[in-house]
């Protein structure tokens, strides 16, 4: 058995406090490193996370409050990090996101677009570069966390979708830009996931939905805990000859996701009647 040792590892995940990001801060604690959390005020139940964290025998995150897309925050959490890890930030998890939801064409403004990419693209940028204007070095891992919006269509989720791509391609850029520092840079995109705020945008109905319909079992839906490990396995060490991916992380689902699909299931369904 392969045990990682992340001792004196740090480890900054922005959003860190739920969903996809706890669930990977969560493997890296257990692993021994030093996990720095962001969220926004009032977003975080700290007597709740840090059970989790014992739960796992894991080393106690520290908490940093900070926006994303402030500057001024940026550079704050990056000197409150200093006080605990000299040395910098090795793993960086670039995971926050916004959802400026709409139903049609007149909801299309330029304002919430804007808005989407300074929490959803910009970060994985800005952040890196901070991290080395403070400490010297680029982290040796950037990973951004995506979604399969971008070649699908989800009711709503256009300036999402539209974000992760430009997401994705700055990933595959930057990570030709830092690979003679020594730095691998890596996106997951992920399919659907059951979270706090995928449910916000599309509701518990539609989970239930693809159960009921039998286009997917409760074991084929991807958890936050199957994200987490996905996020600790690329940044491990074990797979560093990849950089400037984009991983697909989804079971294979999309494959069979298609009209052919709901057809055999219709079809069982009029044997069965």
């Amino acid at each position: 058995m392969i045990t990682i040792d992340m001792k004196g590892t740090s480890v900054l995940i922005t959003g860190g406090t739920k969903g996809i990001g706890l669930a990977s801060a969560l493997n890296f604690a257990a692993a021994g490193a030093q996990t720095y959390l962001t969220y926004k005020w009032g977003s975080a139940d700290t007597d709740q996370l840090m059970a989790q964290f014992e739960g796992v025998g894991g080393v106690r995150p520290i908490l940093l409050q900070a926006d994303v897309s402030v500057d001024e925050d940026t550079d704050a959490l990056l000197e409150e990090i200093a006080k605990t890890s000299p040395h910098g930030v090795d793993i960086f998890i670039s995971n926050v996101g916004y959802a400026a939801t709409m139903r049609s064409l007149d909801d299309y403004k330029k304002r919430s677009l804007y808005k989407t990419l300074d929490y959803s693209t910009w970060p994985m940028v800005e952040y890196t570069r901070r991290i080395k204007t403070r400490f010297g070095s680029y982290p040796k891992k950037v990973i951004a966390i995506s979604s399969d919006g971008p070649d699908h269509f989800y009711q709503g989720y256009d300036y999402v979708a539209a974000s992760k791509a430009l997401l994705e391609f700055f990933g595959k850029y930057l990570a030709v830009h830092l690979f003679k520092e020594g730095s691998r840079v890596n996106v997951i995109r992920f399919g659907t996931v059951k979270t706090e705020s995928f449910t916000a945008i599309f509701g518990d109905e539609f989970f239930d939905y693809i159960v009921r319909e039998g286009l997917a079992t409760e074991d084929e839906i991807l958890k936050p805990a199957d994200c987490g490990k996905a996020v600790f396995a690329l940044a491990s060490g074990f797979m560093d000859a990849m950089n400037g991916q984009v991983l697909n992380v989804d079971y294979g689902l999309p494959f069979a996701d298609n009209s052919m699909m709901r057809f055999q299931h219709w079809k069982k369904q009029q044997e069965k009647n």
